[in-house]
C-alpha cells in the first residue's frame, strides 16, 4: 500500500521506517528542509537503537522516501498518517493541536479518491471529530475516513514495540476504513498481534489512559520507596513481592527519581485538563502529576543530605542525563531539576551521558561535560547515578573511588547492591532503602 507519514519526528520516522520494512511504499514528509536533506543522506536526527539500519535499507530499496512536498504525496496515497507534535500548550497545559489541524487542512486541499486519514499523534478525545470537520469544510467533496490509531512506542525499544506490539488500537466504525487498516497491519498477522477496533473517541482516550496509568504506577512505587526509607524496608523486594501478583505485574515498578520524557508528563497533564473541562476531574492523575514534580526536586535534597547537608563549592558528578537509557531525549528528564537545584545551592556540576549531552548542552550550558564516567569522577565530592545506561552497570568502582575527593555514591536507580559499594569504602545512598555507610 502507499502510505504517507506527515511528520518525520520520533513517531513518524519510526512508524514510517517500520511500515516500509513491512513492504509498504512510504513517504515521510517534513517541513524542515534540512531534516529532509539529512534523512535522504541516511542521517538520523534522533537516537533509537536499530532505526538507522531500517531507514537506510528501506531507502536503498526504494520503499522509503523523504520529501517536503505534501500535496503530490497525499494525492497518490491510500493512507495518510498525521504524526506531528502535540506539545503541552503554554499557559494551560492542554495539548497544542495547531500542527494537527494545519496538517488536516493541507490534506483536504490535496486529497484525491478514497483516502484514510489517520491521527497517529497523541491527541485529546474529540480531535478526530475536528480533523474530519476541517477536511469537510476545506473540501466538501473529499472522500475520506478519519481514523484514530495511537502509538504505544517506548523510546529505546520502539522498533520492537512496533513490530511486536501488545495491541494495535484502531478507532473507526467505517467499513472501508476498517478493511484498509487491516491491510496496513496485515504483516503483523503472523505475530498474532491483536487488532482492537473501537469507536474513534474510545481509541483517543485509550492512549491517554494507558500512559496515565503507567505514570501512576511509577509514582506509586516511588512513594512506597519513601516509606521504605522511613520504616527500614527495601523497595526492590516490595516491588518484587507485589509484582509477582499477576493482577499487578512487575513492569513500571522500579523506584527512581521520577518519570520524564516526551509522553508521560505531557499526556498526564493533557488528560487532567481534558477531564476538568468535561467536569469529571481525575484526582488520582492530578496527584500523580504533583507528586512526580515534587519528587524530582526531592532527589536533589537527597544528594545534598548525602554530602552532609551542604554542597556549596562541592563538585557533584552526574551519571546519565536523558530521562531513560537508549535515547537522546532530554524532555522533562529528572536530571534537569536535580542539576538546577544543586546549582542553586552552589554546587559545581559535571555530567556525562552516552547520547544526551548534545541536547543537554543547549539546556544547561553552565555545567561541565566529560568524556566518560571516570573523567567526571575526578576530584568529585559525590557521584550521582541518574540514568541507568548499560555502561554504568559495570563501572570499575575501585577506580572511581581512587579518583574522587569523597567516596559518596547516590544511586537513584538502585543499580548497585549497597553491600558491594560499601565494601569498596563508599557511603551509599539508594532509593527506598535506609542510607548506609562503611562506618
Amino acid at each position: 500500500m502507499r502510505l504517507v507519514m506527515i511528520g518525520s519526528g520520533y513517531v513518524g520516522l519510526v512508524s514510517g521506517a517500520c511500515f516500509a520494512d513491512f513492504g509498504h511504499e512510504v513517504v515521510c514528509i517534513d517541513v524542515d528542509e534540512k531534516k529532509v536533506a539529512a534523512l535522504k543522506e541516511g542521517k538520523i536526527p534522533i537516537f533509537e537503537p536499530g532505526l538507522d539500519q531500517i531507514v537506510q535499507s528501506n531507502a536503498a530499496a526504494g520503499r522509503l522516501k523523504f520529501t517536503t512536498d505534501l500535496a503530490s504525496s497525499v494525492r497518490a496515497a491510500d493512507v495518510v498518517f498525521i504524526a506531528v507534535g502535540t506539545p503541552s500548550r503554554r499557559g494551560d497545559g492542554h495539548a497544542d493541536l495547531s500542527y494537527v489541524y494545519g496538517a488536516a487542512r493541507e490534506i483536504a486541499r490535496a486529497v484525491e479518491g478514497f483516502t484514510v486519514v489517520v491521527t497517529k499523534s497523541t491527541v485529546p478525545v474529540g480531535t478526530g471529530d475536528e480533523v474530519e470537520r476541517i477536511i469537510r469544510d476545506e473540501n466538501p467533496n473529499a472522500d475520506v475516513a478519519v481514523v484514530s490509531n495511537p502509538e504505544f512506542l517506548r523510546e529505546g525499544a520502539a522498533i520492537t514495540d512496533f513490530k511486536r506490539p501488545d495491541r494495535i488500537v484502531i478507532g473507526t466504525e467505517e467499513p472501508r476504513a476498517i478493511e484498509v487498516m487491516r491491510q496496513v497491519y496485515r504483516p503483523l498477522y503472523i505475530n498474532e498481534s491483536p487488532l482492537l477496533f473501537c469507536e474513534r473517541r474510545t481509541s483517543e482516550l485509550t492512549k491517554y489512559a494507558a500512559n496515565a496509568f503507567l505514570a501512576m504506577k511509577i509514582t506509586f512505587i516511588n512513594e512506597i520507596a519513601d516509606l521504605c526509607e522511613k520504616l527500614g524496608g527495601d523497595v526492590q523486594k516490595v516491588a518484587k513481592g507485589i509484582g509477582l501478583d499477576k493482577r499487578i505485574g512487575d513492569k513500571f515498578l522500579h523506584a527512581g527519581p521520577g518519570y520524564g520524557g516526551s509522553c508521560f508528563p505531557k499526556d498526564t497533564l493533557a488528560l487532567v485538563k481534558t477531564a476538568q473541562d468535561a467536569d469529571s476531574p481525575m484526582r488520582l492523575i492530578e496527584t500523580t502529576v504533583a507528586v512526580n514534580d515534587n519528587r524530582k526536586r526531592a532527589m536533589a535534597r537527597k544528594v545534598i543530605a548525602a554530602c552532609g547537608g551542604e554542597v556549596r563549592g562541592k563538585t557533584i558528578a552526574i551519571l546519565g542525563l536523558t530521562f531513560k537509557p537508549n535515547t537522546d531525549d532530554m524532555r522533562e528528564a529528572p536530571s534537569i531539576s536535580i542539576i538546577q537545584a544543586l546549582i542553586d545551592k552552589g554546587a559545581i556540576v559535571r555530567a556525562y551521558d552516552p547520547e544526551g549531552m548534545e541536547a543537554a548542552e543547549t539546556m544547561m550550558p553552565e555545567i561541565e561535560y566529560g568524556q566518560n564516567p571516570y573523567d567526571i569522577a575526578r576530584d568529585a565530592d559525590a557521584i550521582v547515578l541518574v540514568t541507568e545506561w548499560d555502561e554504568f552497570r559495570a563501572l570499575d568502582i575501585g577506580r572511581i573511588k581512587s579518583l574522587m575527593k569523597e567516596p559518596v555514591l547516590v544511586d537513584l536507580r538502585n543499580v548497585y547492591p549497597p553491600q558491594e559499594i560499601i565494601a569498596q569504602g563508599f557511603r551509599h545512598v539508594g532509593i527506598g532503602r535506609q542510607p548506609k555507610s562503611d562506618a
